[in-house]
């Protein structure tokens, strides 16, 4: 799966948009701080950082999906992080877990 697949997946499937426009586009307001959610753009530049992406295009797999995620899980455990940024990163960890499952069934036909 590429990035650009993960991320139209997550905006289909969670309760926040991940999406600010395309997916390239998304990807650069995430960078920028231009994206309309704070912790989504979070989100977006951890899986960027975390696959050494440079485009949407970028191969993603689900291993370094989730571990380029754990730093921020990490943070918003903390006691003086906002609960809604813990609740979307472990949201979104489920999520990426269901389409990494999807894609492999589908796979299998």
């Amino acid at each position: 799966m590429n990035l650009s697949e993960l991320l139209n997946y997550l905006d289909r499937n969670l309760d926040t948009e991940f999406l600010d426009g395309d997916a390239a586009g998304t990807l650069e307001k995430a960078r920028s701080g231009e994206h309309k959610d704070p912790i989504a753009a979070e989100i977006l530049v951890a899986l960027m950082d975390g696959a050494g992406a440079d485009g949407p295009d970028t191969p993603l797999e689900r291993a370094e999906a989730v571990k380029a995620i754990g730093p921020l899980r990490l943070k918003y455990m903390g006691d003086d992080a906002p609960v809604e940024g813990f609740r979307l990163v472990e949201k979104t960890i489920t999520t990426i877990d269901a389409a990494y499952n999807e894609e492999a069934l589908a796979a299998r036909g």
